[in-house]
């Protein structure tokens, strides 16, 4: 007796059902899922109203010159460091607990004076400031 070998076929995959139930996948997530671009950044701007009596004796104004002195409420203090702007601030507040605070800056005013002004009115315990600005047209004389 003869006993021949059989060969063997090996095994193969075929991968081309697969390729096709992937791209029909890749298809229907592609359709149902949403694209929600925002272009816009959505904020609440302040609305501007007039000040009356009472909010000015209750303001507190640092005004910083262009040379990066500062004047707590029109009186210039003796230097520019942050525990001098401190102190005053707080004897400037006295026993107000929320004051308005008021920083306005000279246009060619060095920026490091008014983050200065900003830290120390943090430090102090302020927690809202504003930033006051100028209209130009307002500013020429007819």
């Amino acid at each position: 007796m003869k006993w021949q070998r059989m060969q063997r076929e090996e095994p193969d995959i075929n991968l081309t059902p697969l390729i096709d139930v992937v791209f029909l996948l890749l298809i229907f997530f592609m359709v149902s899922t949403t694209f929600d671009h925002e272009s816009q950044i959505s904020i609440e701007l302040p609305q501007a109203k007039a000040t009356s009596k009472q909010d000015q004796k209750r303001s507190l104004e640092v005004l910083i010159d262009a040379k990066g002195h500062f004047y707590v409420n029109d009186h210039r203090l003796v230097n520019t460091q942050i525990d001098t702007l401190k102190r005053a601030i707080r004897q400037a507040a006295g026993d107000l607990k929320n004051p308005v605070f008021v920083i306005s800056a000279d246009a060619n005013t060095p920026h490091q004076a008014v983050v200065t002004a900003m830290d120390a009115a943090r430090q102090v315990g302020i927690t809202h400031m504003s930033i006051a600005t100028r209209n130009r047209q307002s500013d020429q004389k007819p």
